[in-house]
């Protein structure tokens, strides 16, 4: 790999992100150069500039250097620019816009390879896009609910026998929010999904659940022994069971691969179950989901493959 030319690499995320810093010590080390990093919030406190003329374009933000020569642009986890409040709410939507609109024309204009694409990656994050893209893909998906209708909530939930997990729709960086099975309590409080439309699942018993870092058709997938702990209905729960690097079968690969490919995903952290019947069941993908704890747990290495894909555009890790 050392033989082919190196791009310049942007990594566009909050500043305390540990993922990024990761990633950073990762390209220092084996490629030994130090990327760009970008936190939108630092706009427009620091200036930020796009000149075209006769001699070509320059762009400037944040006090970056070489921000024209971004060969690849790791798009992990972008904000809205942090533009103080004035008086008039008008004012604020009209500043925030302008600074927003600003800040994406001049990164998005960059000649550069984006993971991921910044459209494909706000359009993947639609749960509902993910589960009828992965359907129409060929992956098995639980029977799915998503409403704001009590009536039709509790009409799904009897239908499976009440079981039925609940979870969030959207995917905004609010607090953490587990994957519950719905209770009798839940029942009661089934009028309040009105305002806020929710995601109810049948419930699949785990035989064990797979976390698999998608790097560009390179799959690390990892077994997570579920059923061992606290982890049987949201294995984010319990990180204490054993994880182990694994192989997926043939047919459940290429449908993941026409899942992303649709979605137009060149990275994504995916999440399936597999039930007690044998079978895969796709529940997500996170289009920049956390994989740290993967690699500190089997030894794969998936900073590796990601930073051969922002460097050399191949996730590819020689020996493996």
């Amino acid at each position: 790999m050392s033989t082919r030319e190196a791009r310049v690499v942007l990594i566009v995320s909050e500043a305390d992100d540990l993922h990024a810093a990761a990633m950073v010590a990762t390209l220092r080390e084996q490629h030994a150069m130090t990327p760009l990093r970008l936190d939108l919030r630092d706009f427009p406190r620091e200036p930020g500039s796009f000149r075209l003329g006769v001699a070509g374009v320059e762009r400037s933000l944040a006090g970056l250097a070489g921000l024209d020569e971004v060969g690849s642009v790791w798009w992990r986890r972008p904000h809205p620019s942090s533009v103080p409040a004035g008086v008039r709410a008008d004012d604020n939507a009209y500043r925030q816009a302008e600074c927003d609109a600003f800040v994406q024309g001049l990164l998005w204009s960059l000649g550069a390879q984006w993971i991921n694409d910044p459209g494909n990656d706000r359009i993947a994050h639609r749960k509902i896009v993910q589960l009828d893209t992965a359907r129409r893909a060929g992956c098995a998906v639980p029977d799915t609910l998503v409403t704001n209708d009590p009536d039709e909530a509790r009409e799904f939930i009897e239908t499976c026998g009440s079981r039925v997990v609940f979870k969030r729709t959207g995917t905004s960086r609010a607090e953490f929010s587990e994957t519950r099975m719905i209770g009798t309590a839940d029942l009661d409080r089934l009028g309040s999904i009105r305002w806020a439309p929710t995601t109810f699942q049948r419930y699949i018993d785990p035989d064990c659940d797979l976390r698999v870092v998608w790097v560009d058709g390179q799959e690390w997938a990892v077994r997570i022994d579920s059923r061992a702990g606290a982890g049987r209905v949201d294995s984010r729960l319990d990180t204490s069971v054993d994880f182990a690097p694994t192989l997926l079968p043939a047919a459940v690969s290429k449908s993941l691969a026409t899942l992303m490919g649709t979605l137009g995903l060149s990275f994504g952290v995916l999440d399936l179950r597999v039930g007690l019947d044998g079978e895969y069941y796709f529940l997500e993908v996170n289009p920049q989901g956390q994989f740290a704890y993967l690699e500190i747990k089997t030894g794969l290495p998936i900073f590796t493959s990601l930073a051969n894909l922002l460097v050399y555009g191949d996730g590819a890790v020689s020996g493996w």
